[in-house]
């Protein structure tokens, strides 16, 4: 009877067997699996190898959290975008990240990167940076721009000497003559600019132009006014503004030279400017000769009277103010002190003027 039943039990025996054998594997997969899952999770959570070799990551406007994880493994920053975006709803970022070029390195952490989206600290784009000093004439201008960038000297020659593309109200007044030496001589407003690397020479001739018409939108509201009381147009102010700049360094001096420079077109005296004469070499001279001053040309103020053709150099805005409201004087001559002040001494007649000259020579001796 025992033995019957021994073997009646021994069937559901290994059944029993079977289904704890079967549930022991099953348990030992999902362990297995999960664990495996876990070794996954942990190793995306790693920074990738790291590489002093930068990487250039472009994040575009209005990119998803999603996008910029799909894009950090593209370039080979993180292992898995999934993983990252899932870091980011966590941690309850992603919301902040700004759009730009980030410069990035392998090895970077999450959260490295995550604070570099977050500032915004983008790469500065590579700029061209030019200089233009006040008085500077355009030949030198031109030097300026081939020095300091890429841009070609000749080209830019080509746009201030055939403005055509560049109208606008000041520009308007320039006459249709010949006698003008560079078109554009004294509208290259002097200031320092800054253009994106790949602009072009027109753009910057724009860019000054635009800075010039700003500058001038700043003087008092009458300014237009006083132009016109005196038939004077923005070519001839400009002119005027050019032989103050490179005539004056003391700026106080500045008007009372405006004024000279009117009491002479009044008189219909020639200016006798030397700047006008300095103008036509191509390094100014340290002392003009009496030869010098008997060249041929309409820019020289000691053969012609009235205005030269146009400007001879960029005039600041101090000396567009001066040239507009010019000090009321009877001064119609001025000789520049030998002290060392570059300021000048000025004279009614020419009598007194004579005395100026000659106190003005003893201060050196």
């Amino acid at each position: 009877m025992d033995d019957e039943l021994e073997e009646l039990q021994k069937p559901k025996r290994k059944v029993l067997k079977w289904v704890l054998l079967s549930f022991s594997i099953v348990v030992l997969l999902v362990l297995g699996t999960a664990g495996g899952i876990g070794l996954f999770i942990a190793s995306a959570l790693q920074p990738v190898d790291a590489s002093d070799q930068e990487v250039r990551v472009s994040i575009p406007q209005g990119s998803s959290s999603i996008q910029i994880a799909d894009e950090l493994e593209a370039k080979g920053l993180i292992k898995n975008s999934s993983i990252f975006t899932y870091y980011l709803k966590f941690k309850k970022q992603g919301s902040k990240f700004q759009a730009g070029e980030y410069a990035m390195k392998p090895g970077m952490t999450f959260e490295a990167m995550i604070d570099k989206l977050n500032k915004g600290d983008v790469v500065k784009e590579e700029m061209i940076r030019i200089t233009i000093p006040e008085g500077y004439t355009i030949d030198q201008i031109a030097a300026k721009v081939s020095e300091q960038s890429s841009w070609n000297k000749e080209t830019f020659l080509g746009l201030v000497d055939d403005p055509a593309g560049f109208k606008n109200e000041s520009t308007a007044s320039i006459p249709d003559t010949k006698d003008v030496r560079h078109r554009l001589e004294g509208y290259i407003f002097p200031e320092t600019y800054e253009f994106k690397k790949g602009s072009t020479e027109k753009e910057f001739v724009e860019r000054s132009l635009e800075q010039l018409e700003k500058k001038l939108a700043t003087l008092p509201p009458d300014w237009k006014d006083k132009l016109k009381a005196r038939n004077l147009s923005i070519h001839q102010m400009l002119t005027i503004a050019s032989l103050i700049e490179r005539e004056v360094v003391v700026d106080t001096e500045r008007a009372t030279v405006s004024g000279v420079i009117v009491n002479r077109l009044k008189m219909n005296m020639p200016l006798q400017i030397d700047a006008t004469v300095q103008y036509l070499f191509e390094k100014s001279k340290e002392r003009l000769l009496e030869k010098d001053l008997q060249i041929q040309s309409p820019y020289n103020t000691y053969l012609n009277t009235g205005l030269p053709p146009g400007p001879i150099a960029s005039p600041s805005l101090a000396s567009i103010k001066a040239a507009i409201y010019p000090e009321e004087t009877k001064y119609v001559f001025y000789v520049t002190k030998k002290d060392g002040t570059m300021g000048h001494l000025f004279a009614e007649t020419f009598e007194e003027h004579k005395k100026n000259i000659a106190n003005s020579k003893k201060a050196t001796n």
